[in-house]
């Protein structure tokens, strides 16, 4: 199975920080479990060599998240869902991606700086979410 990308990792990382205070690797680890990575999928690294392919996607995902007031980091390397990313949780929405996340203030007002500087255009992604 491919890794799927930061936006359909999303939802499954919001729902582990809504479980408590945790970091990426053991993030990484639930999700590679949940979507039944091989040991060569959970290792695989970017083309720079210097960081994993999913480690890589959790932090944009966690990134994204963050600048939607989702996800807060209480100390440096962990994160926990804020209480509107718990509020979300609770409305158990079925996926969760960029398209979602410009219903936050925060969120569009960094997403229409950043597209405006790169003139970069994202588009939703399939949502591999269903597992969790």
């Amino acid at each position: 199975m491919p890794i799927p990308d930061y936006q359909a990792l999303m939802l499954p990382v919001l729902k582990i920080a809504a479980a408590g205070t945790t970091r990426v690797p053991e993030a990484a680890d639930k999700i590679a479990s949940a979507l039944g990575l091989t040991e060569a999928e959970r290792e695989e690294l970017l083309p720079s060599g210097k960081q994993r392919v999913l480690h890589n996607r959790i932090h944009w995902a966690k990134f994204y998240m963050g600048k939607a007031g989702l996800i807060d980091s209480p100390t440096r390397g962990k994160f926990v869902a804020s209480e509107a990313g718990l509020a979300l949780i609770g409305s158990n929405p079925a996926t969760l991606n960029v398209e979602r996340l410009k219903a936050y203030p925060s969120f569009l007002e960094f997403y229409v700086k950043s597209t405006d500087l790169t003139g970069a255009s994202e588009q939703p992604a399939a949502q591999a979410a269903k597992k969790f």
